[in-house]
């Protein structure tokens, strides 16, 4: 995620995953530890801090992944342009049920 968006904060982490800032402070502080990305303050705002990829490691993030990406390629060639949209389909409308339910799960009851 921080990768697709150039850099991210905590908080927008867990906004996006579902996951507490307690939980992404915890994967952060191991990536950054394993220096796959650099923690920096906004300028106008320091308060607000960013997660940013170190490029200069994605060699050895490439390499980790490349069995993973293999193995997909290998099986997304077993089905037509037309079936992977239906499966697209399928996964991206799961998932939106799934975040609305979990969603409706964190409101508060009233009783």
């Amino acid at each position: 995620m921080i990768l697709s968006r150039g850099r991210a904060t905590a908080g927008q982490l867990a906004e996006w995953t579902g996951l507490t800032t307690g939980a992404i402070t915890s994967v952060l502080n191991r990536l950054e530890k394993a220096g796959y990305i650099r923690r920096t303050k906004d300028p106008n705002d320091l308060r607000v801090v960013y997660a940013e990829p170190l490029y200069s490691q994605l060699h050895t993030i490439k390499k980790a992944f490349a069995p993973l990406n293999d193995a997909m390629l290998e099986l997304y060639s077993k089905y037509s342009q037309e079936e992977l949209q239906t499966i697209l389909d399928y996964l991206i409308l799961s998932c939106q049920s799934l975040r609305n339910l979990t969603d409706d799960l964190r409101k508060p009851t009233t009783e």
